[in-house]
């Protein structure tokens, strides 16, 4: 367990048990099983946990019905491949976070989930609630450290709270370790029940500068305004604040809207990716108040993920490595 002195200190005077520090990655789903070879480059960047994501269908953001755990879809993203991921992963000793997602055909974006009718709202509840139940059951089988209960679904979360705090207490009754919700950089402070929660999640996709190419000397001030305010909402539910997700592509403008996901965008630059990175870690790897983060993301096929003229996110095979590696010890 990683705890440094002041995170120890913070939690002795909330009156509440020190929490678990994660220097994790996400774990991409593959069609096939994971090998135990295929995790030895989690040890060279000190990584020591492990986000694995199930994934749930829609046809579109109105479509009322979910699709998982179907013979369909690619092992990893199964129960049966949650299962034989994590499996190995604790076997190696590496801490889990379960993070249920879903997937809305062409890649639209699943804060924009709502639905027309009360009567599809219940359908699609009731879909839901199986979807999240189920891998519920797969994260206590596993002893995950931390089961999030959604990610960005920032309509969904906001026009029906009280479905989520009764779907909270039944996760309860089946999951006995951390909870979260992995809200987007723009939905955090609108979150209305942090409070049934452990961690106040993140994915940290927070926009810090619309330059071509960045450095951390101007990132750390830049980050200064979302800093308050993470701290705030930390303050305001005495709760952690985990980066459920965080990372930066190696591209230009990496800073400027890091959620972009469009494959044709911008050159690479190895170089914008180290400083953001960097910027990061500063600025919150030594907060008492926080308790680290999952980057984005991570391939099982190391040999052929990243590379230095791969504009993607993964750090893999990119210089950004051996800076993780750093701040993750």
């Amino acid at each position: 367990m990683r705890i440094s002195l002041q995170i120890l200190l913070f939690w002795i005077t909330l009156g509440l048990q020190a929490q678990e520090f994660y220097n994790g990655v996400s774990f991409v789903a593959s069609r096939a099983q994971l090998q135990k070879e295929q995790l030895k480059h989690l040890a060279v960047i000190n990584a020591d946990a492990a986000a694995l994501m199930p994934f749930a269908f829609m046809p579109d953001e109105q479509g009322p019905v979910l699709r998982f755990n179907r013979d369909n879809q690619w092992f990893g993203e199964t129960k049966a491949g949650i299962k034989q991921y994590g499996d190995l992963l604790k076997a190696e000793g590496y801490q889990l976070m379960i993070k249920p997602q879903i997937w809305i055909r062409g890649g639209v974006f699943t804060g924009t989930i709502e639905m027309k009718t009360e009567t599809d709202w219940l359908k699609f509840e009731d879909t839901y609630r199986s979807y999240i139940l189920t891998f519920a059951e797969v994260a206590e089988e596993l002893n995950a450290s931390v089961y999030c209960i959604g990610t960005e679904l920032k309509r969904f979360a906001n026009s029906r709270p009280d479905f989520f705090c009764t779907l909270i207490e039944e996760v309860r009754q089946l999951y006995s370790g951390q909870l979260t919700y992995a809200a987007n950089w723009d939905e955090f402070e609108g979150v209305s029940f942090w409070n049934e929660l452990d961690h106040i999640g993140i994915d940290a996709y927070f926009p810090l500068l619309e330059k071509e190419e960045v450095t951390s000397a101007e990132l750390i001030p830049a980050w200064t305004p979302w800093l308050n305010r993470i701290q705030s909402v930390s303050k305001a539910y005495s709760k952690p604040v985990l980066f459920t997700e965080y990372g930066y592509r190696s591209m230009k403008y990496a800073t400027a809207k890091p959620w972009l996901v469009d494959r044709t965008l911008m050159d690479v630059d190895l170089k914008n990716q180290m400083e953001a990175y960097k910027a990061l870690y500063e600025v919150f790897w030594n907060q008492s108040w926080f308790s680290g983060g999952f980057l984005w993301k991570w391939f099982i096929d190391y040999p052929r993920s990243g590379g230095t003229s791969n504009n993607r996110f993964t750090p893999q095979n990119k210089p950004v490595e051996e800076l993780i590696s750093y701040y993750y010890n």
